[in-house]
């Protein structure tokens, strides 16, 4: 099989699974809590991001990796990946918090659509093999951001719903 025939495949199926995942696993808890811990649970899956930059690591892409979709993608990531850390440096200043949770979930969604765009537009399945060690990061790891984004976004401009109480919000006396 070609690789313009398999990273398809990768890439639908890694949006499958990481869906079937996250509808089971990681969205009954965090619609169990209250916004504010969702968004800081998402921030911090999301500030893992400045691994993006590995898309321009010679030696780990293969050198003809097309230079549209690497740079592109790396600084995006980079730049939500910060975006998603000053949002957990700000926690206790609310305002501020939400400025950047806003900041990069908007960044982080550009920064993917625009990398699918790259992608298409240089030809990544046909050279998929220069995506080297990297090749996880569009298979597993942006469906994952991806989900949280739009979940993310979601809960920022949809309704409030009360959250579950959780367990460590009861006193015990």
């Amino acid at each position: 099989m070609s690789s313009e025939i398999i990273f398809p495949i990768h890439l639908v199926l890694g949006y499958v699974a990481c869906l079937l995942c996250f509808c089971v696993y990681a969205l009954p808890k965090l619609k169990s809590m209250n916004r504010f811990r969702a968004q800081r649970v998402i921030a911090t899956v999301h500030s893992f991001r400045f691994f993006g930059l590995v898309l321009i690591l010679p030696g780990v892409v293969g050198p003809n990796l097309p230079a549209g979709f690497a740079a592109f993608a790396a600084y995006g990531d980079f730049t939500t990946g910060v975006l998603a850390i000053l949002a957990l440096l700000t926690v206790r200043m609310r305002p501020l918090f939400w400025f950047f949770v806003v900041a990069f979930n908007l960044v982080g969604t550009v920064d993917l659509l625009f990398a699918y765009y790259h992608a298409i537009r240089g030809d990544l399945p046909a050279l998929a093999g220069q995506l080297g060690a990297a090749y996880v990061i569009p298979i597993i790891y942006v469906p994952v951001l991806m989900i949280t984004h739009f979940v993310a976004i979601y809960w920022l401009v949809g309704p409030q719903l009360k959250a579950a109480p959780e367990l460590s919000d009861r006193v015990v006396l």
